[in-house]
């Protein structure tokens, strides 16, 4: 695997909050309040890559990864992407960076057009943006087709006619038409049967080998980043809490909310779960409209102490590869 001096990706700092209006809005045309879904996220990732997201639901992962492909507008920060800031593009500026950046979404049958049969869903990106035409068209489909598992005799049908997961693949086949150097997977296999999760988890590891791409995969469920995943950000309330090699963060968590996440995986023998002790996090995540002072984990952090309220923790490094934003965390 080739890996480039320069990372594909990074993002600095990045913001996106969303206007709430009230009364105020409409009387002096401001916002009332922000949704702060991102808040001040910071992310690299190197050519051949593949990072995982995770976080409780509601947490700002789908939004991050839907700026990271400029389909939400940042409100501040940076996303560079082969040394190329997107966060300010756009008209033609931005359609041509997009090829180079492509999104697999949670729901499959969302999106995929059902007007159009499977031909033309994996076809149009490829007339668009690679003028393909002809025969070089219906061939460059049916090997797409091929490499996620489909036979091509499938092409004339519509969506509705496959399964979620044959969906998803389809969903796939169309993000690689366009040969991209990253690829967003936003829980790609949460809407999915668990028999068909793995099957999709390790096509995507398959295709992310044989193509070289970097892909950021983006899930609640802990098992599967685990699996595909080589390094790990966690995710609370729009921050990053803790980053690092997988296999370190999933066997030695640092940050509380990073310890209580784990925790809440069963463990398949019946005794070592009767024994284990859950540390459960206090009440309910505040909302991101009026997050709180200090750390935001604090009001539910079962380790807080007086000045987690005041004082806001910044990602510091734990050690030569991990980051962790707690300043009661044991340092070499």
């Amino acid at each position: 695997m080739n890996r480039h001096p320069h990372p594909l990706l990074h993002v600095e700092n990045l913001r996106v909050w969303f206007p709430v209006k009230g009364r105020l809005a409409l009387v002096r045309r401001v916002p009332a309040a922000y949704v702060q879904a991102v808040d001040g996220v910071s992310l690299t990732a190197h050519s051949g890559d593949i990072i995982g997201v995770v976080g409780e639901s509601g947490c700002g992962k789908s939004t991050l990864a839907r700026a990271i492909v400029r389909l939400e507008t940042p409100t501040a920060g940076s996303i560079s992407v082969s040394g190329r800031d997107i966060a300010a593009m756009s008209g033609k500026e931005l359609r041509r960076i997009r090829p180079l950046i492509q999104m697999i979404f949670q729901d499959p049958y969302a999106s995929l057009n059902p007007r159009m049969t499977v031909f033309d869903a994996v076809a149009e990106p490829i007339r668009v943006h690679r003028r393909m035409t002809g025969r070089a068209l219906s061939s460059e489909v049916f090997a797409l087709m091929d490499k996620v598992g489909l036979a091509s005799r499938f092409v004339r049908k519509y969506p509705h006619e496959f399964s979620g997961g044959q969906r998803q693949r389809i969903a796939i086949a169309r993000a690689l038409a366009l040969q991209p150097q990253l690829l967003v997977a936003d829980e790609p296999v949460s809407a999915l049967d668990v028999s068909v999760q793995a099957q999709i988890i390790n096509l995507l590891a398959a295709l992310q080998q044989e193509f070289d791409m970097t892909m950021i995969f983006i899930s609640h469920d802990l098992g599967v980043v685990r699996h595909i995943a080589r390094r790990v950000f966690v995710m609370y309330l729009g921050r990053i809490v803790e980053t690092g090699p997988a296999a370190e963060v999933f066997d030695a968590p640092a940050h509380p909310y990073t310890q209580t996440l784990l925790q809440a995986i069963p463990i398949p023998d019946p005794e070592q779960e009767r024994s284990r002790v859950h540390v459960v996090p206090k009440g309910e995540p505040p909302s991101p409209i009026n997050p709180p002072s200090g750390c935001r984990f604090h009001p539910r952090c079962p380790k807080a102490q007086p000045s987690c309220s005041l004082n806001d923790p910044a990602l510091e490094r734990l050690d030569e590869v991990r980051e962790v934003a707690c300043p009661f965390v044991r340092r070499v």
